[in-house]
Order: structure tokens, then C-alpha cells, then sequence
């Protein structure tokens, strides 16, 4: 039987989904995988309850919003790729601060754009505030605008910082005057992308969802064992407009701040600091404990096997 996998959006940060495609890794191990895109961000979750896919990538985020609503939902987590924040804070100039602390207080003097295609980013990035002491809230803040247009905004000088993810870091940062203020994966473990399914597909097939998350830690062997560049030779007919050189910086940046596990299994630590966020971002009342939005099972036997790279 075909797993329908739905991929939540296109993004550079999900490099290691379509590193698992190219590399063959799910006929490997004997699993035929069948690829689908979501319509938006927010219907990927909806289209798994609703039976119109088996597996998702996406946030846990994800599953925290369904089980806050519905804690009898089944929706769960399963094998972790992305661990820590792949967004940054990109501004004009040096940034307002060297901790993170004073970042943080300086961003309230300056005219901020953030991320307002998925809720995530903010979310994290306004709890980083809550910790340091500042008031979401009073951030003179542009909520509603895409990402390429709060770039075009810092590129005109119209704002001094936007919020934004690569490929768009590296190609602000090919300005002089603009600065990476801060990388968001600089905060710790932040859990951030999963395989995600329900408690019912688990039951169902089993062995199946091994076999992913064994392909899977596989794939993540494979690109610790790799640089940049063939990392970028290996997924770039992903991403047919964007420059090589732009696709490698990116891919470089985060291999160097080690956004992505090299293991499936998800810490605790992770998932409870992106349920902390959500919950001080008034996004859940409380959400669902990390036994409950996490299944682990197929991850650990997997790391304990410790298969060889695809």
C-alpha cells in the first residue's frame, strides 16, 4: 500500500524531505511513498484528521493547535528532522545588542516586520521577548505582510528589520548594509518539523511508518556525512529558480547552526519550549503534553539499529 505523504510547503529548511526523494530512500527500504503538496500551511493538519492524506511534514506546531482543540484528535508526531529555529532577524546596520538579552530589548526601539504566512516564527520569537524581560506587544511590529515583501521593505530602508528564512537571509545579507541579527536557532532546542500522522494510521501500518523514519534517519546520516555543495546537487531540481550559489550559502548557514537532528528522535526539551511559546502566544490554551503529541516508538528502534547511510 502507497503512503501519501503531504508536504506542508516549499521550503529550504525542509531540505532533508526532498534529500529523502532524491536519494531513493523510501524504496530502499521497501516503502512506496507517494508525494502531494497542501493547498496552505494550515489545511496540512486538517486533510491528515480528514483521512485525505497518511503522513505530513510540518510543525508540531501543528499537532499542539489540534490537540488543544481536540485532545481526543489523534494527531501525533513521529520522527524529527528539523530541532532547532530556522528564521532570522535581519536588519540595517549592527545589531541593537551582543546577548541575546539585549537584542531583544534593542528590537523594541526599532521597526519590526515578521512572518505572517505561519504563526511558528512569531510565536517563538515573541516568547525570546517574554524571556528577556520585554512586552510583545509594545514592538512596533508589522504583522501582515509575506516575507518577500518585508524584505523589499528592509531593502528599501523602510523598516530596520524583517523576519524572514533562507533563501532569503542569504540573499538580503549580499548587502552590505544588512546584517544577520539574529539566527533563532541560537535559542536551543526548538522542535520544528516532523513526520506527522494519526494514532489510527499508526496501528494500520506500522511497519510502514519504520520503514519511513528508518529511511529517514538514513537521509539524516547521509547529510551529516556530506558539505553544502552536494547537498545542493542533491535537491536542486526542488528548487528550479533559485541561483546554486544562493541554495548552498543557505544550506551551509544552517548545516553550521545545526538546525536539523541527526537522529529521529525528538527531545523533550524541544517540544516543550515550542509549547511554552504557543501557550505565551496565546496561539493554544495549554496544547497537549509530550507523551500525549509524541510517539517515539518508531524513532527509537530506528536509532537503536543504527543503519547505515542511504
Amino acid at each position: 500500500m502507497p503512503i501519501t505523504l503531504i508536504e506542508n510547503f516549499r521550503a529550504v529548511f525542509y531540505a532533508p524531505f526532498y534529500a529523502a526523494f532524491a536519494l531513493g530512500a523510501y524504496e530502499d527500504e521497501g516503502v512506496e511513498v507517494e508525494h502531494k503538496t497542501s493547498p496552505a500551511p494550515s489545511d496540512t493538519a486538517k486533510a491528515l484528521l480528514a483521512g485525505g492524506g497518511d503522513v505530513a511534514w510540518g510543525g508540531p506546531m501543528r499537532v499542539l493547535v489540534a490537540g488543544d482543540a481536540d485532545p481526543a484528535c489523534g494527531l501525533v508526531s513521529f520522527c524529527e528532522v528539523v530541532r532547532r529555529d530556522p528564521f532570522f532577524i535581519v536588519g540595517r546596520g549592527p545589531a541593537p545588542g551582543e546577548s541575546v538579552s539585549e537584542l531583544m530589548e534593542g528590537l523594541m526601539d526599532k521597526r519590526v516586520a515578521t512572518v505572517s504566512e505561519v504563526p511558528t516564527p512569531w510565536m517563538c520569537l515573541q516568547n525570546d521577548l517574554r524571556r528577556a524581560g520585554a512586552d510583545p506587544g509594545a514592538l512596533d511590529r508589522i504583522a501582515d505582510q509575506s516575507m518577500a515583501e518585508n524584505a523589499a521593505a528592509l531593502r528599501a530602508g523602510e523598516i530596520d528589520a524583517a523576519q524572514v528564512f533562507e533563501p532569503l537571509a542569504a540573499e538580503l545579507t549580499g548587502q552590505p548594509e544588512l546584517e544577520i541579527w539574529y539566527a533563532a536557532a541560537d535559542r536551543g532546542l526548538t522542535t520544528y518539523t516532523t513526520f506527522n500522522t494519526t494514532r489510527a494510521f499508526i496501528l494500520r501500518e506500522p511497519d510502514a511508518l519504520l520503514a519511513m523514519t528508518r529511511a529517514m534517519h538514513r537521509t539524516q546520516k547521509w547529510i551529516a556525512s556530506h558539505d553544502a555543495g552536494a547537498f545542493a546537487e542533491c535537491i536542486v531540481s526542488y528548487f528550479p529558480d533559485l541561483p546554486r550559489e544562493i541554495l548552498t550559502a543557505s544550506l551551509g548557514r544552517y548545516l553550521s547552526l545545526g538546525i536539523w537532528n541527526d537522529s529521529p528522535v525528538m527531545e523533550r526539551e524541544g517540544y516543550d519550549r515550542l509549547r511554552e511559546a504557543c501557550i505565551s502566544g496565546g496561539l493554544i490554551r495549554s496544547g497537549i503534553p509530550y507523551g500525549e503529541g509524541v510517539d517515539m516508538r518508531f524513532a527509537e528502534a530506528v536509532s537503536k539499529e543504527n543503519p547505515a547511510p542511504i
